[in-house]
């Protein structure tokens, strides 16, 4: 196969061995009548059934089928991770391996992409879960997460989505952030659509989501939105951290100059209390220098990408 491949599809897999052969079948049509060339990635997370025996069948029966297998279970952003450092698409597209999302879907996030977008994320407005379980706390996530990020994305827990390959290579996740990668790519000022997709009853094997996961959001979601503050005004941040540092200092030059004479007649407490009140000075000093150069990083990485986007746009324009 061509190395410049229009679509990839990237599919996580865990121990979803009656669910591979139909999910292929229905990637197959739904794939063939776009005219477009691509390729389907199936990483296995290390399925302890017969999942893996059931790609390589594939792998073996279809060229368009490659497949990454991992040594131990490392999850689901993992797994999305190898599978776009793998993929050699122009579009990369995630879909789960359980049957839940419709292939049928994937034409829709192409055409919005093909409106301009640079990530399509996926809406399922209709959803075929326990409500208790899994509905209800996904609204409730969905509206925090919207919250806090600012970005109004209706469905972050849906993995169909659609990238162009610019964000691919621009986006490093890691513990379970995957959800997060509308709201980091419209941190980076990339265009963020959504498309309303089908959701079907699990068919085969059981669910791997639960109550459980609910810390490991937030804590995610405390971590994506400090990283994206952080990368747009690390000054203030490095200030926060500085301020219980002036106001320590402050407060033992005001307590050294209160009680005067009787701190001079006391050289050794004279003494604590100088290095103290340097020490912290120090120290405030300290993090509003780092503050000052990790702005200056900032802008200038600004400028640099700027000019990048001005040269892709004048290849763009002669292309």
């Amino acid at each position: 196969m061509s190395s410049s491949i229009d679509l990839s599809i990237v599919v996580p897999v865990f121990d979803e061995e009656q669910n591979l052969p139909v999910l292929h079948t229905e990637l197959v049509a739904a794939l063939e009548p776009t005219g477009r060339t691509w390729e389907v990635l199936y990483v296995d997370d290390r399925s302890t059934d017969r999942s893996r025996a059931r790609l390589l069948e594939l792998w073996r029966g279809d060229p368009h089928v490659r497949v990454v297998c991992f040594r131990a279970r490392a999850g689901q952003t993992a797994a999305l991770a190898a599978g776009f450092a793998q993929s050699r698409g122009r579009v990369v597209v995630t879909i789960d391996g359980d049957l839940q999302n419709d292939p049928g879907d994937i034409p829709a996030l192409l055409d919005r992409l093909d409106e301009g977008c640079d990530i399509v994320a996926g809406w399922r407005r209709e959803r075929h879960d326990g409500v208790l379980l899994r509905t209800l706390p996904s609204k409730l996530a969905n509206r925090l997460i919207a919250w806090v990020t600012g970005v109004a994305i209706h469905d972050t827990g849906c993995t169909l989505k659609a990238f162009r390959r610019e964000l691919v290579e621009q986006l490093p996740i890691y513990a379970e952030q995957h959800r997060f990668l509308p709201a980091m790519s419209a941190g980076s000022g990339a265009r963020v659509g959504e498309v309303v997709v089908g959701h079907r009853p699990r068919r085969f094997g059981r669910s791997k989501y639960g109550l459980a996961r609910a810390w490991g959001v937030l804590a995610d979601l405390l971590t994506v939105k400090m990283i994206a503050s952080f990368s747009r005004s690390p000054l203030q941040y490095f200030l926060l951290l500085a301020a219980p540092f002036a106001a320590a200092a402050g407060g033992i030059a005001y307590a050294g100059w209160s009680r005067g004479a009787g701190v001079l007649e006391d050289g050794v407490a004279s003494g604590v209390m100088l290095g103290a009140c340097a020490l912290c000075a120090s120290a405030w000093a300290y993090f509003f220098l780092l503050g000052l150069l990790a702005e200056l990083v900032v802008k200038a990485s600004d400028v640099h990408l700027a000019g990048r986007g001005r040269r892709i746009l004048a290849t763009s324009s002669h292309g």
